[in-house]
């Protein structure tokens, strides 16, 4: 490729001379497109690159490179860029991370360590978007700065996005539901609304950079522990290292068909609240050696990633009603984020009030989360005849979606990433601890001064249980 500038003429290959696996993404005529997938694919090189291409080929254009981070950004694009791009081209200009260059275009760097970053692009517009580790931003990220930010009034301009990844983080479901689960790679496949995607995958045996001047590399990439050789050598979506729940097995949890529990088995249900985030309820069976099989789910799933059905309480809790009334259930009861009761400041009736008037119970759950990960964990083992302690059934969808890709949370690493969709995640937690409890004929105390707190019917054992309806602000935890 070669252009003309005011001194003299450009050719590219000065600079950069891209891999087959690199040609192919840069011709791709998708409007967004995923790169990589394993380590060593020149990813990151193929985003970067792309972005200079777009401004160069297009006077005016302006584009956007991210990392999840600043320090990521820096050390893995910012430095590369000042080491690679051509001056007669582009001048970097340090305060405002972006490079300007001589036709006009403007390619700028960011990052969004927070989800509300994303409002620091609010009033900008892009004609190229590109994002290096797509896996580390969260969903509701990538449609803010996607389908808001991504358009472009230039002439001649088309509008499209390059992103490249490893598999894991906090994203790892939502890319790999995106771009991996049912399609086929260097494939251009539409969407309803006609936006043309497309996977390009490529390894580090794609890359003769590395294999000719770092021969040993694959080696040590053979060193890994299997989940992260089989995610960074094998660019294999289905494992990665990081995973919260590193024990769950779909051939070992997940049952190969579906069936309804006997009527003799106890059940139970349970509650994590969500509106604008979704909400999850579960409904467990008890097999006669104590093992929890979860039979049902009910997902309160907006289309998207973590995008929750905006459904009010009495909405859902008349979901439940027709779901247990068709299914011969009465009387079931189970835990539920205690968050529902202190809710309702405003209308004067609480959420688990609501419920409750459909004849919907709900007793607090325990809010620790350090201990109820463990029983989530001791959940995904085997008791002392090696018999799964849990399954599921194929029928829950969102569970088997959304509790592999859950990853350990880097600032206290004995919880999960909250960034991630966790939200049937905390449905089970507070499953399997209210078993647990229940087994050990736990109940909640009944306070002497209960002129001041709410009543909620009864535990399965048959004693009343009284929530307190708190200071003005503060939410009670119970259960602890």
């Amino acid at each position: 490729m070669r252009w003309r500038t005011r001194r003299s003429e450009f050719r590219l290959s000065n600079y950069y001379v891209p891999t087959d696996r690199q040609r192919l993404f840069h011709s791709c005529p998708a409007d967004i497109l995923f790169y990589g997938g394993a380590a060593g694919g020149g990813k990151s090189e193929a985003v970067l690159w792309e972005g200079f291409l777009q401004m160069v080929e297009i006077p005016g254009n302006r584009g956007l490179i991210l990392r999840r981070t600043f320090p990521e950004l820096n050390r893995s694009l910012i430095v590369r860029s000042l080491q690679k791009f051509p001056r007669e081209i582009c001048t970097y200009h340090a305060t405002d991370k972006v490079w300007k260059f001589n036709n006009g275009s403007m390619l700028e760097f960011g990052y969004c360590e927070k989800e509300n970053d994303v409002y620091n692009y609010q009033s900008a517009e892009y004609g190229f978007i590109g994002f290096d580790e797509l896996t580390h931003f969260t969903y509701a990220q990538w449609d803010y700065l996607v389908n808001s930010r991504l358009r472009s009034v230039i002439p001649g301009s088309w509008p499209r996005v390059r992103a490249a990844s490893n598999p894991g983080n906090v994203g790892h479901a939502w890319v790999k539901a995106m771009f991996i689960d049912g399609k086929l790679p260097d494939v251009v496949w539409e969407n309803p609304r006609g936006i043309k995607f497309a996977f390009i995958p490529a390894k580090v045996e794609d890359n003769p950079y590395i294999l000719n001047y770092d021969p040993g590399y694959i080696d040590r990439l053979d060193l890994l522990d299997e989940k992260w050789r089989r995610a960074l050598k094998d660019g294999d979506w289905d494992t990665f290292a990081g995973q919260f729940f590193d024990t769950w097995d779909p051939t070992v949890h997940v049952l190969d068909h579906h069936f309804d529990p006997p009527k003799d088995w106890p059940r139970f249900r349970a509650l994590d609240w969500g509106f604008a985030k979704p909400y999850s309820v579960g409904w467990y069976a008890v097999t006669p050696y104590g093992a929890l099989y979860r039979y049902r789910e009910l997902y309160g799933y907006g289309g998207s990633p973590n995008v929750g059905s905006r459904e009010v309480a009495a909405e859902v809790a008349r979901k439940i009603v027709d779901i247990e009334r068709e299914a011969g259930e009465f009387d079931l009861i189970g835990p539920a984020d205690n968050q529902i009761w202190s809710s309702g400041r405003d209308t004067g009736i609480s959420i688990a009030e609501t419920f409750q008037e459909y004849g919907v119970t709900w007793i607090p759950a325990s809010k620790n989360r350090t201990n109820g990960w463990a029983e989530c964990r001791a959940r995904l083992g085997v008791d002392e005849k090696n018999r799964p302690r849990f399954f599921v059934s194929p029928h829950c969808e969102h569970f088997r979606r959304t509790i592999p890709s859950l990853v350990h949370s880097e600032t206290k690493p004995e919880d999960l990433d909250t960034d991630g969709e966790d939200h049937i995640a905390d449905e089970w937690r507070y499953a399997c601890v209210y078993w647990r409890d229940i087994g050990e004929q736990a109940v909640t105390p009944v306070p002497n001064d209960f002129e001041d707190h709410y009543r909620v019917l009864v535990t399965p054992s048959g004693e009343p249980v009284y929530i307190p309806k708190g200071d003005e602000g503060n939410s009670m935890d119970w259960g602890e």
